[in-house]
């Protein structure tokens, strides 16, 4: 029987195409693939064993490796898990992690969430006032004496609704040393010394804004008397059993298993001044991990019901008809109460989406570790071929 989903989501809605992303580099060249790794254990996962003789899982498996045989002679490079109940249901790894050393990437290659992270801060702030550590009613100079700006909640960080200024944007009319990168205590140094003008005025609409996570990721510091690195590994990424997963430091590199970041034709992206500010971005991850992190939500190993559902709440449409945004997730909300939730991302040379059919319990994950605008719209793909119907469904590009 197929879901409220297919028939709301399919039928009605047009396919959402816009992405401010979409037109930095042009399309990449096509690669020959062959020789990249691809080995027979990754091409039919063990996952699948548990209803081989199901013709229904074995058509779609074809065809998911049909697209994605596809998507890799386009391009694509990275990781892709889909899982529904609870079982991985489709798993690969295609390309290369690290280029230069010819490694694999693989079950284990870690690679960089850029905007998904934002998923794991909300979460983070939303476990500390769990535990009564913060009130999301609060002003953020509750917590930050040194943030320039009265009136802003901590609620109004987690939906983007605070009116601040990107960083990303203003850092570099105050400093010029524009590749040594900087971390969230000089960020917010600056933020304090110049305060750039608001964009408008708080809580009045929503712009999506990378500060606000920055912000967030300071507040868990100040509240826990811990750097985000520790808080996260030890209170989320550790209990999850999410060995793959971290918080990238510039000062201490990646570890060998990490995936690099390329441009489209295979250079490398270097580290700029916003490598070192985390919370907006700067957790990287692995498939297998994230589908832990997605399966979390069902079993409240990190948040509780009503906790959760406060995150899934709708803050601020972006605009008229389904999309909005709740408490660190973008959101596809339908009449009749149903919800996708999901996040998108790009950094540099990495493009990631982690797609969530709450109702399903239906998780589509891919990782990309090279740039291709193309993994915003795997998903849609993907969708069609589970639910055997037409892509125009309502998906969105924006991290």
């Amino acid at each position: 029987m197929r879901s409220t989903y297919t028939i709301i989501a399919i039928a009605i809605l047009p396919l959402l195409f816009i992405s401010c992303h979409s037109n930095s580099q042009p399309v990449a060249k096509k690669i020959d693939y062959t020789k990249f790794h691809d080995t027979a254990a990754r091409y039919a996962p063990a996952a699948l064993a548990y209803d081989t003789n199901n013709e229904k899982v074995r058509i779609i498996t074809q065809q998911l490796d049909q697209y994605y045989k596809r998507q890799v002679a386009a391009g694509f490079n990275g990781g892709v898990l889909i899982g529904f109940g609870g079982k991985v249901i489709y798993e690969r790894y295609f390309g290369l992690s690290n280029k230069e050393k010819k490694i694999p990437f693989g079950q284990n290659s870690s690679s960089q969430l850029a905007s998904v992270s934002k998923t794991f801060t909300g979460a983070a702030i939303l476990y500390l006032y769990q535990r009564k550590y913060i009130s999301l009613d609060s002003p953020v100079q509750h917590y930050l004496k040194e943030f320039p700006y009265p009136g802003i909640t901590v609620k109004m960080l987690l939906n983007h609704r605070s009116g601040l200024p990107d960083y990303t944007k203003w850092y570099e009319v105050y400093n010029h040393n524009h590749t040594t990168p900087i971390y969230n205590a000089t960020m917010m140094s600056l933020m304090a010394e110049h305060k750039p003008r608001l964009e408008f005025r708080p809580n009045s609409r929503f712009k999506y804004c990378n500060t606000n996570f920055a912000v967030l990721a300071r507040i868990v510091e100040k509240v826990t008397n811990l750097s985000f690195y520790d808080f996260m590994s030890q209170y989320i990424f550790k209990p999850l059993g999410m060995d793959h997963t971290f918080v990238y430091n510039p000062g201490k590199g990646l570890p060998p298993n990490a995936a690099l970041s390329y441009k489209h034709n295979w250079w490398r992206e270097p580290d700029m001044f916003a490598d070192g500010v985390y919370g907006d971005k700067g957790i990287y991850s692995t498939p297998e991990d994230m589908y832990r992190w997605d399966q979390s939500f069902y079993q409240n190993k990190l948040l509780d019901n009503e906790t959760v559902e406060l995150a899934y709440g709708p803050c601020s449409f972006e605009k008229k008809g389904i999309k909005n945004y709740g408490l660190g997730w973008r959101m596809l909300c339908f009449a009749n109460g149903n919800k996708i939730i999901y996040h998108n991302g790009w950094w540099h040379g990495n493009n990631t989406s982690f797609y969530r059919f709450i109702k399903d319990n239906m998780t589509i994950i891919v990782l990309g570790n090279r740039f291709t605008n193309s993994v915003y719209h795997q998903a849609p793909a993907i969708f069609s071929i589970l639910k055997g119907v037409s892509a125009d469904n309502g998906f969105d590009t924006e991290d």
